[in-house]
């Protein structure tokens, strides 16, 4: 589907070079300008960001969002190296300490919360029913690793707890971590919350209370002096981005402070 639609997009984009004026026009009734937005995020937020930037290029005629999604630590290495991106979301505060100045084109905007959540085979094998489960020798356990924020969340859970799983394996993002779950290689691994709903065939969850949860704030800024990175950015707190992030599980954009 949204293959088709970014065909669409492009094909209109052609018309409009080719001085077509009826492919697309804003709301001023102007033809649209051909553009494409370039936005790196986290592996969190793959699913999601499906549909809200298919709002984004229907209020943006003539404009297609090209993503990518890696662990945060990754992507903002790439920026830092130069990659080709307008904006850059993460899932946690933290990692966006080693951007360059360089590259930051606007204020800091958070835009979603989120919380972990123990993903098991939906067999449960391993029987867990809660979080001090996890600190049972007989299971194979698997986090993210800690540079990225799900494995950082991870670590401080673990310490506030006084719990000391054995980690058979830290893994580099937690779409990575959850396809340990899916295939049934390991009896648990932390990830979000959201990517327990995202895969409710392939793994069940294991809650784990608000009181004793680690929350991480998902944060956004422009990294190009492109206007539409910055239109990006306001759009995730928009009321219909907001709608899609809460439906898929991640909690309301956080308050300024």
């Amino acid at each position: 589907m949204r293959a088709a639609r970014r065909a669409a997009a492009l094909g209109a984009a052609a018309l409009l070079l080719l001085g077509a004026c009826a492919a697309g026009q804003d709301s001023s009734g102007a033809p649209a300008e051909a553009l494409t937005l370039t936005v790196v995020a986290a592996a969190s937020l793959t699913d999601v960001f499906e549909p809200i930037a298919d709002g984004f290029e229907g209020d943006h005629p003539g404009v297609t969002v090209e993503m990518s999604f890696a662990a945060s630590s990754t992507v903002v290495q790439q920026v830092n190296q130069g990659a080709g991106a307008d904006v850059l979301a993460l899932a946690g505060e933290g990692s966006l300490e080693p951007l360059a100045d360089e590259h930051r084109h606007g204020e800091v905007t958070l835009f979603a919360t989120n919380q972990l959540e123990i993903a098991v085979p939906v067999d449960n094998p391993g029987g867990v029913s809660g979080l001090d489960d996890l600190s049972d020798p007989g299971l194979t356990v698997v986090a993210c690793a800690e540079q990225v924020p799900c494995g950082s969340a991870a670590a401080e859970l673990f310490a506030q707890e006084g719990l000391t799983p054995q980690i058979a394996s830290y893994e580099p993002d937690v779409r990575a971590t959850l396809t340990k779950v899916e295939l049934g290689e390991v009896d648990a691994g932390l990830v979000y919350r959201t990517d327990v709903a995202a895969a409710p065939d392939r793994v069940a969850g294991v809650p784990i209370p608000a009181e004793r949860n680690v929350v991480n704030r998902y944060p956004a800024l422009a990294v190009s002096d492109q206007e539409l990175a910055q239109d990006f950015v306001d759009h995730l707190v928009s009321e219909a981005a907001q709608t899609i992030l809460t439906d898929a599980g991640f909690g309301a954009a956080p308050a300024a402070s």
